[in-house]
């Protein structure tokens, strides 16, 4: 597997590009996830990518109009972005709508899936959702988006260990989808049966709350050793979304954990 830096991870603690590259560059993190482009010209970002040693790995945007705005509009200049970056991978958050029965929001989706899957394919990209956590959201178990890929065949999964733990065991998870992952999130999180401050209910029942990678519940060593018995050599994206930790010390820890992994 390559650890591939998310650029998430540090731009919602307010780091800037120019750092991030950095960062990814001192840990000889091998690739980056532009999730958006930051007000940047995608040239010029896959141009800083390059000049770091960084391959790119996937971009990902969001569709902040859907479902009921101008969103093929997004689609499009998010796939323009992504031919502009050299990005082989796109995906797409799917969110949540809480206000919407999510079997419903999930049909949704995938009517929407439908119209951007040939648009993805025109632009030679992998087009790709995740599981995307809580109790009202779409996509969380192999279930979820197989439901998808029966109508959408060319639609690929970015798959997210922490975010599918919210509905069903991540590794049976895995491996339910391996022939269809192209890209991965890692993530942690601390897990409580009852309410609390800072925890988010998850479709499973439970509640959780955002951890660094190796210091949560989350199955992680487990998850990595059947992506590598499965024989996944893509990019693994490291996410982070606490405060608690500052973003470049998380991506520091989160890197020597991972490395010290053995794949099987």
């Amino acid at each position: 597997m390559k650890l591939c830096m998310m650029t998430y991870t540090m731009a919602r603690q307010g780091v800037g590009v120019e750092d991030i590259v950095r960062c990814a560059e001192e840990l000889k993190i091998e690739g980056i996830d532009w999730v958006s482009t930051y007000g940047r010209k995608p040239q010029d970002l896959r141009a800083m990518s390059a000049a770091a040693g960084l391959a790119i790995a996937c971009h990902t945007f969001f569709l902040g109009s859907f479902p009921d705005g101008d969103w093929l509009g997004e689609v499009r200049r998010g796939l323009d972005d992504a031919q502009a970056l050299g990005a082989p991978v796109v995906m797409i958050p799917t969110m949540q709508r809480p206000d919407l029965d999510r079997l419903v929001f999930r049909e949704r989706w995938i009517q929407a899936l439908e119209q951007i899957g040939p648009l993805a394919a025109e632009a030679g990209v992998a087009l790709t959702i995740e599981n995307f956590p809580g109790c009202a959201s779409a996509f969380v178990t192999a279930a979820d988006f197989y439901a998808a890929k029966a109508r959408v065949p060319g639609l690929k999964l970015t798959f997210d260990s922490g975010n599918a733990a919210g509905g069903e065991d991540p590794v049976a998870s895995f491996k339910a989808c391996a022939a269809d992952i192209v890209h991965v999130h890692l993530k942690d999180w601390t897990v409580r049966s009852e309410p609390a401050d800072g925890y988010r209910p998850m479709l499973n029942g439970k509640h959780f709350r955002s951890a660094l990678i190796g210091e949560g519940d989350m199955p992680t060593a487990a998850v990595w050793r059947a992506m590598g018995q499965a024989g996944y050599r893509g990019f693994v994206n490291i996410e982070y979304e606490g405060n608690e930790i500052p973003a470049a010390e998380a991506m520091r820890r989160a890197v020597a954990y991972l490395r010290s992994l053995p794949t099987a």
